[in-house]
């Protein structure tokens, strides 16, 4: 059974910083590309960065210049920095990544975990 476990969220006041965490673990044979998605109240959700196995980053306009994805590959964990927070990113915060087991490869999600900016 593979998890992915989210945490780093939190309550913070606009211009400060958070760092999510997410960790897959379980029978995994390789993780490919990972990435951060958030739904706001009242809005879809929508992706905020993506980092594949190799290559580079790719990030939603609105978070350009302040968020940053990364990952350290050998404990199956994706990192979103989040600089110079504004009251639009309050949001729930979701892990995805695509992962191989020895029976398939597919996405799977995080519980999510809440970010709220105050102004």
């Amino acid at each position: 059974q593979v998890q992915l476990v989210e945490s780093g969220g939190g309550l913070v006041q606009a211009g400060g910083s958070l760092r999510l965490s997410c960790t897959a673990s379980g029978r995994i044979l390789s993780v490919g590309a990972m990435g951060w998605y958030r739904r706001a109240p009242g809005k879809q959700r929508e992706l905020v960065a993506v980092i594949p196995s190799g290559g580079s980053t790719d990030s939603a306009d609105s978070v350009k210049g302040r968020f940053t994805i990364s990952r350290d590959n050998a404990k199956n964990t994706v990192y979103l920095q989040m600089n110079n927070l504004k009251p639009e990113d309050t949001a729930v915060y979701y892990c995805n990544a695509r992962i191989t087991t020895f029976a398939r490869s597919q996405d799977y999600w995080g519980q999510g975990t809440q970010v709220t900016v105050s102004s």
